[in-house]
């Protein structure tokens, strides 16, 4: 998606008083008739007449920020009672508890809950996520509806685009971006829905039609610590405080664990198990291996058929969520046979890099061991020749998860290149050192510099072989020592095949 940076809030004026948001959180009134026009929790983007939250963070209280936010123009702040210490009634303040579990739900009350206006999808998972919610709204588009996205790539309202800090937006961001879908008449929003926002709440305040889990593997433990607080953290969104309905994986050992638990309706969905309310009746490579001819049953005997020009068996998996949660919201089944033969993947996803060479050159995502053995496993079935493979970890990440990572690599690639990815305040050395681990294999290399790895494995690669590039995907920048220079892996991948020409 594009970078348009344009502020994603409504036109529409909203105004509301200190008072009444004493009331809405119910606690004693406090400068009353004082009128605040926005919220946000970010210092560097408040309007005049904002109210701002001043947060505890991991590295500073949100308080210390408040006069930069005053000087900006906000009018008020809502903190918790450190925050208020720290300011010492020098503006005007509203104490709470815990803010931050009141951002999400306060920024839904300012802009008149606009998740009641639209018919809203929320997906989460540790992989498949973003292709899973590009191709629902690529449904909708193809059946004329009008249409918002909001994910891992970017943020789309209609046919415009934006770019996104967030997979999933702090609330006070993802109300507003909501109400300004309202208003521009969006039928339909698709969300991916992070475990970071579920633990932090930042969807509080929002509520959905359907919701949809893809799988959960190894991630996100620098945050949450272990397996299992990272699927608690996504189970929240399987409940009524979030959601009306949900589509579940039960191939997935904890997609099984949500359905068997289930607190709200659900529907079981499955590649092969013929039980669950959705599945494959059939799927077949085509000949020329771009692709299946696929068979979907689904409830009350809808069957649908046709070309699905996906590469990979996890992309079976996301485009039958995808178009389970689209029948959910009224998709015609037999419109879908249709639109499935126009569906692609969303950008640095399996991506080809073409300039004209004679091996296949791919871009992909991957970032997490078990996405890395998929994409891998991917351009091996449509590879005759040698699989070679680039993949770097990201710094202040989860570490476990590294030796994993190259793991997989090693396992699925002929030739493995390992190389830095967004090291940021790491070393990136240090980086290498854990995701190769004591012993280097055969087959194996080590560049640290992303672009000179990359040419590296143009340089290797003769007819009929598979270079892959994985870990960045969409990515436009790599980032160090807190500076994002520039750097697109689609880019660097056909300079590098230009420059060998």
């Amino acid at each position: 998606m594009s970078t348009n940076n344009a502020t994603l809030k409504p036109m529409a004026a909203f105004e509301k008083s200190l008072g009444e948001l004493a009331d809405f959180v119910g606690v004693e009134k406090n400068r009353a008739e004082l009128k605040f026009t926005g919220v946000t929790l970010d210092s560097r983007a408040v309007k005049p007449g904002d109210l701002f939250f001043a947060l505890s963070g991991g590295k500073a209280h949100g308080a210390h920020f408040a006069h930069d936010a005053i000087s900006r123009g906000a009018v008020a702040v809502v903190t918790d009672p450190l925050g208020a210490q720290l300011l010492k009634g020098s503006v005007p303040t509203l104490i709470l508890e815990d803010p931050r579990a009141w951002v999400g739900a306060i920024a839904s009350w300012f802009y008149h809950n606009p998740f009641d206006a639209i018919e809203a999808v929320g997906i989460t998972g540790t992989n498949g996520k973003t292709t899973t919610s590009a191709l629902v709204e690529e449904i909708w588009r193809l059946d004329g509806r009008t249409s918002g996205f909001i994910g891992t790539i970017g943020i789309a309202i209609g046919g415009e685009e934006f770019a996104a800090r967030f997979t999933t937006p702090e609330g006070t961001d993802l109300q507003a971006i909501v109400a300004t879908m309202r208003e521009r008449h969006v039928r339909n929003l698709v969300m991916e829905v992070s475990s970071h926002a579920l633990e932090l709440r930042r969807i509080a305040g929002a509520h959905f039609k359907v919701v949809g889990f893809t799988n959960l593997t190894q991630d996100h433990l620098d945050f949450h610590g272990d397996m299992e607080s990272y699927f608690l953290a996504k189970a929240r969104l399987f409940t009524s405080e979030y959601a009306d309905n949900a589509i579940v994986n039960i191939d997935d050992p904890y997609g099984l664990r949500i359905f068997s638990d289930a607190q709200i309706p659900m529907k079981s969905l499955s590649r092969s198990n013929k039980k669950a309310d959705w599945y494959y009746q059939s799927f077949e490579t085509t000949p020329s291996g771009t692709g299946y001819e696929v068979a979907i049953r689904g409830p009350g005997g809808i069957l649908i058929e046709g070309h699905l020009p996906l590469l990979g068996l996890h992309n079976l998996d996301n485009a039958l969520l995808a178009i389970a949660l689209a029948t959910e919201t009224g998709v015609d089944p037999v419109a879908i046979s249709y639109y499935m033969r126009a569906l692609t993947a969303p950008v640095g996803r399996l991506e080809p890099v073409i300039v004209g060479q004679k091996f296949l050159a791919l871009i992909d995502y991957a970032h997490t061991p078990d996405a890395v053995s998929r994409a891998l496993a991917t351009a091996r079935s449509i590879t005759k020749g040698r699989v070679i493979a680039v993949l770097g970890c990201g710094g202040d990440r989860d570490k476990t998860k590294r030796p994993l990572m190259g793991e997989a690599l090693r396992a699925g690639a002929d030739l493995a290149i390992f190389t830095s990815d967004n090291p940021r305040s790491e070393d990136p050395l240090q980086i290498l050192i854990e995701m190769v681990g004591d012993a280097r294999s055969e087959g194996a290399l080590v560049e640290p510099d992303r672009r000179a790895a990359i040419a590296l494995a143009v340089l290797e690669a003769q007819e009929g072989d598979c270079v892959i590039v994985l870990g960045k995907g969409h990515e436009r920048g790599q980032e160090i020592h807190g500076i994002k220079y520039p750097f697109d892996d689609r880019i660097e991948l056909a300079r590098a095949i230009e420059e060998l020409a």
